[in-house]
């Protein structure tokens, strides 16, 4: 007896009316009939008996100009799942998926009541000294990861966690410093801190390089949720000098396409189109 599972039946109708339903997610925006039927690749007459069932559902409605956009049922059934999701959940597979891919140490942090707190840490199979471990919390100033987190917090928050920068840097909890004491309770960003964090945001993307650990290099990328903050940072860490660091070198790459993967699974959809513009800018130049 054969034990290959059959394929389940399914309705085609649907299926062509789910097409329309991914070209209009792709699409970012309210699109009118023509555009929509283009775009899934199908014929307007075609298309238009799908879009009133779909109208009529609720998945779907129309603005004043007539072009199709999400409806009541489709708000709904998204906001349900991204109540059940767990980003940190959601960002494990990816996490041991980069260190396998790339064969460095992957990580992930989440911002806590005293800063930036790794949560999650896959180590590379090759030995290296990492001073990470879970529950380390991370200077602002002085880590990729944490960079990336002030590069994106409201001016206010970020004073506040600033001023606590000092107990970071300290040792209570806090990734290990050259600095002593003394100097870290007297400690103040940088001349080009806030340019920096002006790059991050432009970029999301930022890299420590044997700093503050001498011989370890970082590189980071958030990972934004459906309100456009960040609600992640994964990193990804080595020996210096094991792996390129530029922002299109192939172990960035994947780390920032695991991020625009997560990103898009938390509803960040607008947000990530500006991303891949800019992305596509880099690319080609123009």
């Amino acid at each position: 007896m054969s034990t290959t599972a059959k394929p389940q039946r399914g309705i085609q109708a649907l299926e062509s009316t789910g097409t329309l339903l991914e070209a209009l997610v792709t699409a970012g925006r309210p699109l009118p009939l023509n555009a929509l039927a283009r775009e899934a690749g199908m014929a307007p007459a075609k298309a238009h008996p799908h879009l009133v069932s779909l109208q009529r559902a609720g998945l779907l409605s129309r603005d004043a100009s007539g072009n199709f956009e999400a409806g009541g049922l489709s708000l709904a059934l998204g906001l349900m799942a991204l109540q059940r999701l767990s980003p940190t959940g959601e960002a494990e597979p990816e996490i041991l998926a980069l260190a396998q891919a790339t064969g460095l140490s992957a990580a992930m942090a989440v911002l806590g009541p005293v800063g930036p707190t790794v949560v999650r840490l896959e180590e590379a199979m090759r030995p290296q000294h990492v001073s990470l471990r879970i529950g380390t919390v991370l200077s602002l100033v002085n880590t990729a990861i944490g960079r990336t987190f002030a590069a994106f917090l409201p001016e206010p928050v970020l004073d506040g966690l600033l001023a606590q920068e000092p107990v970071r840097m300290a040792g209570l909890g806090a990734e290990s410093s050259t600095e002593s004491s003394d100097d870290a309770r007297t400690m103040k960003p940088p001349a080009d801190y806030i340019a920096r964090l002006s790059t991050i945001r432009d970029q999301r993307f930022d890299t420590a390089l044997s700093n503050p650990v001498p011989g370890i290099d970082t590189i980071a990328v958030p990972v934004f949720d459906h309100t456009g903050e960040v609600t992640l940072v994964l990193a990804l860490m080595g020996s210096t000098g094991s792996f390129e660091t530029a922002f299109d070198a192939e172990a960035s790459q994947a780390l920032r396409a695991a991020a625009h993967r997560l990103s898009w699974r938390f509803g960040a959809v607008g947000r990530m189109d500006r991303v891949e513009r800019m992305d596509r800018v880099d690319d080609t130049g123009n």
